[in-house]
């Protein structure tokens, strides 16, 4: 297995022998990093975003309660599960760490099998809840991310347009008369046009920072950050062309074609600028688009 598809664990002991026992049991498996002291562990924690920490709770200088608090109060080390390896055998210790949040405890002497299985199980849990998180900001229908996961996309790209004082582009598109393709074609024929528009999309935009997803029903949306008006527009043509050309199958053999209609707006972000304005200025070119025949890209253009 490639090392950039393991999980990732990171091993917080400051006995050299221990760490070495753990490694030797969890080599192969995961990514591992190690460190011998809290101060380091936290600074790893944050700089690796391990899948898990295994953290020893008697160590000099900071005990592994204190890193756990440390971690436990920052947003990005948070989510990260934490066992605890340790040497005490006391209920009221134990009772201390799982009110800390720790995930789970593993006893010295280290037992192979038991290393495994609690740190398996952990890790299991964490790529569950990670395909759960996934799932959930896609699109069922068509696989491209939803309104939620725009929202959030959004936000992020609006603050660092407001940061580095560089253009945002918004295109809005809507599929030309989908109402009546779905009365004339049927519902599942019209979940293929949306499953075709949704790939062109991702055929069209070529950076990585540039994102699509659907905004509702026959809506859809893409984010273009560093973009302004000229290359939003530009951008927006080459989908809508796209789209034109896209030959579209029926279950009865024949074919079927669609178009769809632009909104396009960029602006570099002040104070005074929203978020919501940004979405409603690129909704109103796409009004413009559809109602000055369709199939065809609008600029904004800020009324007299």
């Amino acid at each position: 297995m490639d090392t950039t598809d393991k999980n990732s664990i990171l091993i917080v002991d400051d006995e050299k022998l221990n760490l070495k026992v753990l490694l030797s049991i969890l080599h192969g498996d995961y990514t591992l990093y190690t460190a011998k002291d809290g101060p380091t562990a936290i600074e790893m924690a944050r700089e690796n975003s391990p899948d898990l920490i295994l953290l020893d709770i008697i160590m000099p200088g900071m005990s592994g309660y204190e890193v756990l608090s440390v971690l436990k109060k920052d947003d990005k080390t948070r989510p990260i599960p934490v066992i605890f390896i340790t040497g005490l055998d006391s209920k009221e210790e134990e009772e201390k760490g799982l009110s800390m949040e720790a995930a789970d405890y593993i006893g010295k002497p280290f037992s192979s099998a038991i290393v495994k299985l609690r740190v398996k199980n952990q890790i299991q849990i964490v790529n569950q809840i990670r395909t759960i998180e996934r799932l959930s900001r896609l699109d069922q229908l068509t696989g491209i991310p939803n309104r939620r996961s725009l929202d959030q996309q959004m936000v992020m790209d609006w603050g660092l347009a407001i940061r580095e004082q560089i253009p945002l582009g918004l295109l809005m598109t809507d599929v030309d008369k989908f109402k009546v393709y779905n009365d004339t074609y049927g519902h599942l024929q019209g979940d293929v046009v949306l499953q075709m528009v949704a790939r062109t999309f991702g055929q069209v935009l070529k950076r990585s920072g540039d994102f699509a997803a659907r905004y509702g029903g026959e809506e859809f949306c893409v984010l273009l950050p560093n973009t302004d008006i000229d290359g939003a527009v530009v951008i927006a043509e080459q989908i809508r062309k796209s789209i034109e050309n896209l030959i579209i199958p029926c279950a009865d053999g024949s074919t079927t074609k669609v178009t769809i209609s632009i909104g396009a707006h960029s602006l570099i972000p002040t104070k005074d600028d929203t978020i919501p304005g940004l979405i409603e200025k690129a909704d109103q070119a796409l009004y413009d688009a559809k109602e000055t025949g369709r199939n065809r890209v609008c600029r904004y253009i800020e009324s007299k």
